[in-house]
C-alpha cells in the first residue's frame, strides 16, 4: 500500500536502500531471506527504538570457542548508547563470560550458561523486575525446534549458551530480532523460507526481524535510520575500531576465524567503517 504522506515515502525508501546495502554481500543468503520480508523493516524496527521508554532489554552474546564473538556485542553497545541518547534505559542481558567482561561498564543482567531447565523463569522473572518497553536479540543463538541451539556449523551449542528466547517469546512488550544466518532469535518469523538455506534454523519469532550480512551492521543501520527520523546524525562520533579493541581485551573472538582479532565474521574494521559512511551518507550527513 502505498503512502499519500510523503515524509513516510521518503522513510521507506530509505529503509529499503539500507536493506538492500546490508545484505549486497551475501555471504549467507540473507537475500533469500530479505524477500520474504515485508520492506521497510529497518523503517519500523527504529519506530520501536524511538518509541522506547524506560528500561530496553539487549540480549547479545553467541558462543563460540569457550568465549564470545565480536558480532553482536559491538551492535549492542551501538544500541545501547543510542538509546541512551533518546532517554531510555537499556540493559545489557548476556550469559560469562562477556557478562563478566562488561559488567563494570556497562548496566548488565547476567542469565545462566547451560541451565535451559531455568532459562523460562529466569526470563520471567526478569521481565517482571525490569518491566521493558522493549526487547531486542542481537546476534543470539535461538533455539531450534528440538529445544537446542546450534551455530552455523551445525554444532549443538546448548551446553555453552545463555538461552535468551524467552525473552522474547513471553514479553509483553513488542520485540525485535536482529541476525545474520538464520540460526538466531526472531528467524522462527521466516521459517518456511530458511529451508532453503544450509542452516539448523532457529524457531523462536519476534514481532519485528531485522536482518544484515553481518548482526553488528544492522544496528548501525537502525540507528541510521533513527538518525533521518530524528534529523540528527547519531554514528557520527562511533568509533566502530575502538569497540572491537574493548571487547578484544576482554577476550572476544572472530566468529568465523575463531581467533581474537579486530574483525567482524571474519571481515576487517575497515570494511565496517567504510558501510558506516554508506550509511551516513544515505542519511544526508556526508
Amino acid at each position: 500500500m502505498s503512502s499519500s504522506n510523503p515524509s513516510m515515502s521518503l522513510n521507506i525508501s530509505l529503509s529499503t536502500q539500507i536493506e538492500d546495502l546490508l545484505v549486497a554481500r551475501n555471504p549467507r543468503g540473507m537475500q533469500t531471506l530479505q524477500a520474504a520480508l515485508v520492506p521497510g523493516y529497518y523503517l519500523r524496527a527504529a519506530q520501536l527504538l524511538l518509541s522506547a521508554e524506560g528500561t530496553v532489554l539487549i540480549g547479545t552474546g553467541f558462543p563460540v570457542a569457550g568465549t564470545y564473538e565480536t558480532d553482536g556485542p559491538v551492535g549492542a553497545i551501538a544500541l545501547y548508547r543510542a538509546l541512551e541518547t533518546l532517554g531510555a534505559k537499556p540493559v545489557l542481558v548476556c550469559g560469562a563470560p562477556l557478562a563478566d567482561a562488561i559488567a563494570s561498564d556497562y548496566r548488565v543482567h547476567k542469565i545462566s550458561v547451560g541451565e535451559p531447565a531455568v532459562s523460562r523463569i529466569e526470563a520471567e522473572k526478569a521481565l517482571q523486575q525490569y518491566q521493558p518497553s522493549l526487547v531486542i536479540s542481537i546476534e543470539r543463538p535461538g533455539m531450534a525446534a528440538d529445544g537446542r541451539h546450534y551455530n552455523m556449523r551445525g554444532e549443538d551449542i546448548s551446553p555453552a549458551c545463555a538461552s535468551f528466547d524467552y525473552f522474547l517469546s513471553t514479553a509483553s512488550c513488542p520485540t525485535i530480532g536482529i541476525g545474520d544466518g538464520g540460526n538466531e532469535i526472531g528467524m522462527g518469523n521466516v521459517a518456511s523460507t530458511l529451508e532453503q538455506l544450509n542452516i539448523i534454523p532457529s524457531a523462536t519469532c519476534c514481532d519485528e526481524l531485522v536482518i544484515a550480512d553481518v548482526s553488528n551492521w544492522a544496528a548501525h543501520g537502525l540507528i541510521a535510520m533513527l538518525s533521518v527520523l530524528l534529523q540528527q546524525d547519531m554514528l557520527r562520533g562511533w568509533n566502530n575500531l575502538a569497540t572491537l579493541q574493548y571487547l578484544s581485551e576482554r577476550g572476544s573472538v572472530d566468529g568465523v576465524t575463531r581467533e581474537n582479532s579486530l574483525t567482524e565474521d571474519g571481515l576487517g574494521a575497515d570494511i565496517s567503517e567504510k558501510l558506516i559512511k554508506d550509511l551516513r551518507r544515505l542519511g544526508g550527513f556526508c
